[in-house]
């Protein structure tokens, strides 16, 4: 009599190691996603408070913040009311720049891209007294 030696895996097995990858997947995804969104959010505050800090170094030089938040540091204040516009280095954040006449204060905030993964995050805002907020609220 002859025995046959098993080769290859049978169905049940497959199946068996099918449902575990795929337990593991319905478990990891999610917490992955809401990892890259928690990691956004900590690159648009560190981009946030590394503007404020720049505008700090504007008023030491000029007595007025710059009202870009998009050109160089020059040591001096640039010319203009208004407000300016730009995006966080992983385009997640749109930035703006609210500046009150006659460039006493200001207010830096970083807003989801509409249709990205940061959408519904809330608005975080930097303001020249230090002021932190997350969420929709306005100054």
């Amino acid at each position: 009599m002859r025995f046959f030696r098993q080769k290859g895996f049978t169905l049940v097995e497959l199946m068996v190691v099918v449902a575990i990858v795929g337990i593991l997947a319905a478990v990891a995804l999610p917490n992955y996603r809401n990892h890259v969104v928690r990691a956004a959010r900590v690159e648009a505050q560190t981009e946030l408070l590394e503007l404020a800090s720049l505008q700090e170094k504007i008023f030491l030089n000029s007595n007025s913040y710059a009202f870009s938040v998009t050109d160089a540091y020059n040591a001096t204040s640039a010319g203009g009311l208004g407000r300016t516009s730009g995006k966080t280095k992983d385009s997640r954040y749109n930035l703006t720049l609210d500046i009150t006449a006659p460039a006493q204060t200001f207010v830096l905030t970083a807003t989801p891209v509409t249709g990205g993964s940061q959408e519904g995050d809330g608005n975080i805002s930097v303001s020249e007294s230090g002021q932190r907020l997350w969420g929709t609220v306005s100054w």
